[in-house]
């Protein structure tokens, strides 16, 4: 059977998506392309971000495929599923260019995993992945549309198309077991076209960037992360595994590896073998789990950016967040400078919250002094299948969505020096 794993020409105008807008590799359709071709699937990957390709000539490239099925994501790749752009303007026009073009379309992504009913309705879609998608395309690629009752972790038209209310929802969430996950085996042509090196302002980039990861999920439960409907359960793959998809990186000419994980947590063996290979690496990760020993081993081993999640300059702010932080703010502090020893580029993030301004700005002065930099602090997006959204409104429904945009924009009137200052509503994005 021939698959289509589509990543569309992403567009970002008018969206409040604060998320890095270059091209970045799409595990999760790598994933897919391997478990795929291990079944006898032909499987192929058109990546219309990394290639420069508008709707009009991926949709030539598709039609001259001929796929018997379509795979398209919501989201730019799996590093950005837990901050996706909440419109589905880029998916909704793929989707209405691409579906006339094999027998099913299948929607993968944070927004079908939240809201399948109103993904399947916006999109057109026949069937949507419920959590991560790689383990479940195998199967659902497989099946008739009349085997889809037995199937798990899928949402799909069981009448009539175009009425929502017959669309069936079958759990649970799929979170795939890490230890089945080959390593991903990219194309020359691609890693080579990767020039961007993510989250990375130590110097300009030098030869190719990627992306892996080393682990999936998170074992704390901030509220702001939208992490429960996918990628949540905290989960490492075999230190063999990525290690050898690393050295795959490099042997094709990558220079520099970015590793999505939610939470780069110390690995001393990790780290010892990085210390080993030709690689700069950047991460993101909380600087609580760090000692200042492991901090000068993550140095040595070569990474070269840090993304360190602080959110608030109080305890009291980080337990509104529900941080679960060991340390005070001074120690904290202490620990980002001590990181920035060894490290080139030190990141310390911030959340808007109650936190006095003035604190605030005098805070971040003291980390520029020490070059450590963090930002503005962020307005918070009550992202759907996030504790703060449940909070506001409790449980997701087909809106969700909508509400928590409109919501933002309201209570925004201004933006933080990450995002773009003119974000336009939903609807009107959507239209």
């Amino acid at each position: 059977m021939k698959v289509a794993l589509i990543n569309p020409p992403w567009s970002f105008d008018g969206s409040i998506y604060f998320g890095c807008r270059e091209a970045h590799l799409p595990l999760e359709l790598g994933y897919a392309r391997a478990l795929l071709e291990q079944r006898g699937h032909r499987a192929q990957l058109f990546d219309a971000q990394l290639t420069g390709m508008d709707l009009a000539a991926l949709t030539r490239e598709v039609e001259d495929f001929a796929p018997d099925v379509t795979v398209l994501t919501t989201a730019p790749s799996y590093l950005f599923w837990r901050c996706a752009p909440p419109e589905l303007r880029v998916p909704l026009h793929t989707a209405r260019a691409l579906h006339p073009l094999s027998p099913r379309l299948i929607v993968v992504g944070p927004h079908a995993s939240t809201t399948p009913r109103a993904v399947l309705s916006k999109l057109g879609a026949d069937v949507a992945v419920l959590g991560e998608c790689e383990g479940v395309l195998p199967a659902l690629v497989e099946a008739a549309p009349g085997d889809y009752p037995r199937l798990a972790s899928i949402a799909y038209w069981a009448g009539r198309p175009g009425d929502a209310s017959e669309i069936a929802v079958q759990g649970p969430l799929a979170a795939v077991d890490m230890e089945q996950l080959p390593p991903l085996r990219w194309q020359r042509s691609e890693v080579q076209r990767h020039g961007h090196h993510h989250h990375r302002f130590d110097r300009p980039p030098e030869g190719p960037g990627a992306e892996l990861e080393a682990s999936r999920g998170c074992p704390y439960a901030c509220t702001f992360c939208a992490k429960e409907n996918f990628r949540n359960r905290y989960r490492t793959r075999p230190l063999s595994v990525v290690l050898d998809e690393l050295d795959g990186l490099l042997a094709l000419g990558a220079r520099y590896v970015y590793f999505i994980d939610e939470i780069f947590l110390p690995d001393r063996a990790l780290l010892e073998a990085l210390v080993e290979r030709d690689v700069q690496f950047g991460v993101q990760l909380r600087i609580d789990n760090w000692s200042e020993e492991m901090l000068e081993l993550l140095g040595r081993a070569g990474c070269v950016s840090i993304e360190a999640g602080v959110e608030s300059i109080t305890p009291a702010g980080r337990s509104l967040l529900n941080k679960r932080c060991r340390l005070s703010t001074a120690q904290l502090t202490e620990r980002l400078i001590c990181a920035k020893r060894g490290v080139p580029f030190v990141q310390a993030n911030l959340i808007g919250t109650a936190d006095d301004p003035e604190q605030v700005a005098s805070w971040r002065a003291e980390l520029h002094r020490h070059g450590v930099w963090s930002n503005e602090p962020v307005p918070l997006f009550p992202y759907p299948g996030s504790p703060e959204y449940r909070s506001k409104w409790g449980q997701l429904d087909d809106s969700a969505w909508e509400r928590a945009h409109e919501h933002y924009l309201r209570e925004w009137l201004a933006f933080s020096d990450l995002q773009d200052q003119a974000p336009r509503p939903l609807a009107e994005l959507e239209s």
